[in-house]
């Protein structure tokens, strides 16, 4: 079967990495479900030779992806929750944004981060097609639209007088399956000298730091600077700064503007962040390579760390049941033979099972319970918040391991100062 690329439409040839085939990530099982067949999908990702645009092609629809019971809630993180409300602060700053000004954010998810808008009363509007976070946001008094953001939804908008001086879109960039529909969206709904940030995972840090477990199919697209830099020139839309941020294990937020807004000048971190992809050959296919054979180096090391555990009689439980996580499990081939359960402070996936491998997901508190010896953080870039969390629960001083941590771990002392195993890449 023929695929195209998302961007340019030129055929796809060209395999980053083949992972073979997952379940959706964040289609978790229940009870009932738990006995019956999952679908599974192709979890390949090509490149595209022409624009080097990295993406899944889609191989189902957006609202199997995306559903209305979306368990996936911001709010829950106190690490997302603090860097969101520093956003905001600086904006409102940085902007001068004021009670005139109106906010709206694409995949508002809970209400994280316009409620810090909202508390110095600027006017502010979500958007998101999950109604299960959107009612969440409601209830915190931060109107919301449950729909799908794209050119239609930004010309009716605009057309009922409600455009922006600021837009935010975190971490939907790479979700969107029409990555043109959804950034020509951002021509029509910002105002002319408004100004949209974006966030999303860096590929210059995926490949740097081998997460090959930030790939899922929720995610489209895996975005380079120089790629998302003509994708928005392409609709008349011109970035002029950018920041790179420690977020999901390295990201980076760019900030676009109108093509002829010539009052926002370009900035020297635009021109670094391009000399960094020269330097590391990211601009041209060959920087690309060898990946796939990274990923299974990782993957042999880490099913040989929890081999030695196992063997040495260790309970191994999991924290977390992001989806990030879901992609390591089934393509490690890592079920309960390994992880008894894994647990997560989110109550909408408590009680279900990880797709694909069906390992429990429980209270945090089934830790004190069962005490395990080693504790697998599946959300690795949370780490040192959740680590800071457990500690004062688990009393008896558990192994904290990551994904990446291939290190023998009784070749590691077993001080509390040292009981954090994780791999330096």
């Amino acid at each position: 079967m023929k695929h195209f690329c998302n961007f340019c439409l030129e055929e796809l040839s060209t395999t980053f990495v083949d992972l073979g085939n997952s379940p959706i990530a964040n289609n978790y099982c229940t009870d009932e479900t738990v006995s019956r067949m999952e679908p599974y999908f192709p979890l390949k990702v090509y490149i595209c030779d022409s624009c080097l645009l990295v993406q899944i092609p889609p191989s189902t629809t957006r609202e199997a992806l995306f559903h209305r019971d979306y368990a996936y809630f911001s709010s829950y993180s106190t690490t997302w929750l603090e860097h969101s409300k520093q956003y905001a602060v600086s904006m409102i700053e940085r902007f001068k944004l004021n009670k005139q000004s109106r906010v709206i954010e694409i995949a508002s998810n809970d209400g994280y981060l316009l409620q810090y808008f909202k508390e110095q009363a600027i006017p502010v509007l979500g958007i998101d097609p999950a109604e299960s976070v959107a009612q969440s946001a409601i209830a915190k008094g931060i109107p919301t639209l449950v729909e799908y953001f794209g050119t239609v939804m930004a010309s009716r908008l605009k057309n009922q007088g409600l455009s922006a001086d600021l837009v935010a879109a975190n971490n939907v960039l790479a979700h969107v399956p029409d990555i043109n529909d959804f950034v020509a969206g951002f021509k029509i709904i910002l105002n002319p000298a408004g100004v949209a940030t974006f966030e999303f995972p860096h590929i210059l840090k995926l490949i740097e730091n081998r997460a090959f477990d930030t790939i899922y199919h929720e995610h489209f697209s895996y975005l380079s600077f120089p790629t998302v830099e003509k994708i928005f020139a392409h609709h008349g839309l011109t970035i002029f700064d950018v920041e790179e941020l420690t977020t999901h294990g390295g990201s980076l937020r760019i900030f676009v503007k109108h093509a002829e807004n010539g009052s926002l000048e370009i900035s020297e971190q635009v021109t670094a962040i391009k000399q960094a992809y020269h330097d590391t050959q990211l601009d041209m296919l060959e920087g690309y390579k060898n990946f796939q054979s990274q990923v299974e180096t990782i993957k042999r090391s880490l099913l040989n760390t929890l081999i030695t555990l196992k063997n040495h009689g260790k309970k191994i439980a999991g924290y977390g049941a992001p989806a990030k996580g879901n992609t390591l499990l089934n393509y490690c081939g890592i079920r309960t033979d390994f992880l008894d359960y894994t647990v997560d402070r989110n109550p909408h996936k408590q009680g279900f099972y990880l797709p694909g491998t069906h390992i429990p997901i429980k209270p945090v508190e089934a830790l004190i319970e069962s005490k395990p010896d080693c504790i697998l953080i599946l959300p690795w870039n949370l780490k040192d918040e959740i680590i800071s969390q457990l500690r004062p629960l688990c009393s008896w001083n558990p192994l904290y391991l990551t994904p990446f941590s291939i290190e023998d771990p009784y070749d590691v002392p077993r001080t509390p100062s040292t009981r954090s195993l994780s791999h330096n890449l």
